[in-house]
């Protein structure tokens, strides 16, 4: 049976499992975005480097994106703004903060890895993304969409 002939968490244990997901992923995101408002002033020049107009304003947005973002997946708020504010910030940073193509050979490297988990980080959001159409088990269930 198809999974648009059944609920999408109908199977045993599948609820908790996303529960798990949702928290996994959006902590890690929300504590990422408390490194960004805490460390506004490190992570600024760095931003500037990289070319990042009003880096000194988007620095700490960023933070408050990635810190709300992780919250309304945490808790069902939103789910869609929350997953869609995420999957902006992981694309736009990849690409803009981890250019590893054009980074120094001795920063390839890291730049790579950057770049690639923010990728990676984008591919979980954009199936957040998709599931926010549907109602979350263990959520506030609050949203527009």
């Amino acid at each position: 049976m198809s999974l648009l002939q059944t609920g999408v968490f109908d199977a045993a244990g599948a609820g908790v499992l996303f529960l798990v997901a949702r928290v996994v992923f959006g902590g890690v995101l929300a504590y990422m975005g408390i490194g960004h408002l805490t460390n506004a002033d490190g992570l600024t020049p760095y931003a500037e480097s990289k070319g990042i107009p009003a880096a000194g304003v988007l620095v700490p947005f960023s933070g408050g994106q990635l810190v709300l973002g992780g919250l309304a997946l945490i808790l069902g708020v939103f789910p869609t703004l929350g997953a869609g504010a995420l999957l902006v910030f992981l694309v736009v940073s990849a690409v803009t903060m981890h250019d590893y193509w054009a980074a120094p050979d001795d920063q390839r490297g890291s730049e790579l890895t950057a770049f690639q988990k923010n990728a990676a980080l984008a591919g979980g959001a954009l199936a957040f993304l998709a599931l926010s159409g549907v109602e979350w088990p263990y959520a506030l269930g609050i949203g527009l969409f």
